[in-house]
Formats: C-alpha cells, structure tokens, sequence
C-alpha cells in the first residue's frame, strides 16, 4: 500500500542558504585577496591587516549560518517525525479503544462520560430533572413573570 501523501515539514529554504551562499563567497573573496597580498609583499601592511579581518570575519559568520542553516534543518526533521508519531500514536489509541470494548483485549477503553441517569445515581437524595422535563412554571423558580 501506498504511503499516504502528507505536507513536507518546513525547510529552511532559499533565503537561508542565499545568505551562506553569499557569507562563504565574501569568505572566499577575501581568503583571495589575503594570498594575493601576502604573495606579493614581504612586510604586513594595512591592507593585508584588513583583508586578514575580513577574512576572518566573513569565513565565521559563513560558519555560523550554515550551522544555523543546519539545525533548523534537523530540527524541522525532527519535529515532522514528533507529530507523525503523535498522529500513529494517537490513531493506535483509538483503534485499540474500540478492539477492546469488541474483543475483550488487554487494552483499557477510553472512559466514557456517565449518562444521565448514572449522574442522578451518583448523589443520593438528589432528585435531577432535566429543564426540557419541567414545566414552564418550574423553570422559572416558580414565579410566574406575567403579572
């Protein structure tokens, strides 16, 4: 039997890795630069001090949001496989509710609220009766309000 077609659990899609995307080709623009700088020149300058920042800087923050990227990734995954679980969990509850009021099995039935005359059976010496039983003089507490 086929698996039933059920909603893709949120991804983080392209604005997530848009910005990885970018973060790591600023990185490797700047990793670039730091070689092209540190090649041609014997002595740290200012520009290889800046380039080595930026370098620094950016293949970080690439760092950072592809292992954000990452886990909201995982925890997307996760968090389908909880509530596909619940769903199973659930369902399984309420099948083995109804197999056991048929079949006399070993599972414990939901409890079923009592009907009314099981509640007037549960306080003695309380007399229940309906509002649709009694009459419009008796809901009233009595009073008859056409005056």
């Amino acid at each position: 039997m086929a698996e039933p077609s059920r909603p893709q659990p949120y991804q983080p899609g392209a604005v997530s890795l848009f910005f990885v995307a970018k973060a790591g080709v600023f990185a490797a623009a700047f990793w670039i630069w730091l070689l092209v700088l540190v090649l041609r020149t014997d002595s740290a300058t200012g520009l290889q001090v800046l380039a080595a920042t930026g370098t620094i800087t950016t293949t970080l923050v690439a760092v950072v949001l592809g292992a954000r990227m990452a886990l909201q990734h995982n925890a997307a995954v996760r968090h389908a496989e909880v509530k596909k679980l619940l769903v199973d969990i659930s369902w399984n509850a309420f099948a083995a509710a109804g197999n056991a009021e048929a079949g006399g099995g070993k599972v414990v039935p939901f409890p079923i609220a009592p009907g009314d005359g099981e509640r007037a059976a549960q306080r003695p010496g309380v007399d229940r009766v309906s509002v649709h039983d009694r009459g419009a003089g008796e809901r009233n507490g009595g009073r008859d309000r056409r005056r």
